[in-house]
């Protein structure tokens, strides 16, 4: 249980349930290949069953950390933060975003959509998940959207969701790891057909880096 004043430094994103933080290679996605130090926060309602970082969900599980000793850290190492989770929009952005763009660091972010925007970015990439839809300010603001295909069903909830977005938003489908085999032949044939999409790979996975 927190106390009464982590909690308002929690509110105000002054703190954030720190998961973990570490830089590495952008793995997926318009960015891929390119470093960036990612800030992983915990807490998350969204509840896909393939999720491979579950152990985000339950923010009481990660430690209330000063964002400014997180936008230190990551100064130390990059130019470009990733904000990811979990879903960090459950989190108010807006102090971290600041300090990180006050540094001259790009900032990124990943998220379902499900919460209300908050922060500054440089990037947003939305990655909406049937269990709980974007909310519709986030359509006209994101860079990239990135659909996750674990069964034929989803080429039509992407197409669903990309007649949402700008006609500057980069479109990617991208293969649920432990599906990737099956769903992989299926994906390249669609977005041969339909070349607006490209496709995305957890290449992080492949070269067995964090």
């Amino acid at each position: 249980m927190v106390n009464a004043s982590i909690k308002e430094l929690l509110d105000k994103g002054e703190m954030l349930p720190l998961m973990e933080e570490f830089y590495t290679i952008q793995g997926e996605g318009f960015h891929t290949g390119k470093a960036a130090y990612f800030i992983r926060i915990g807490g998350c309602d969204v509840g896909c069953h393939w999720c491979d970082v579950k152990e985000s969900w339950n923010a009481k599980l990660h430690p209330p950390t000063n964002a400014d000793i997180i936008v230190a850290n990551a100064k130390k190492y990059a130019n470009t933060v990733v904000i990811t989770g979990g879903e960090p929009l459950m989190w108010e952005l807006d102090y971290i975003t600041t300090a990180l763009q006050t540094n001259n660091i790009k900032t990124h972010i990943e998220t379902s959509g499900a919460y209300k925007l908050s922060g500054i970015w440089d990037w947003i990439c939305l990655s909406p998940k049937k269990t709980k839809l974007p909310l519709n300010d986030i359509y006209s603001q994101c860079n990239e959207l990135k659909v996750i295909v674990f069964n034929k069903n989803d080429f039509k909830f992407a197409e669903e969701q990309a007649a949402k977005v700008s006609d500057k938003c980069e479109l990617f489908l991208q293969p649920e790891w432990s599906n990737r085999e099956k769903m992989m032949p299926l994906i390249v044939d669609y977005v041969m057909k339909n070349p607006t999409w490209k496709v995305s790979l957890q290449t992080h996975k492949y070269l067995n880096i964090p």
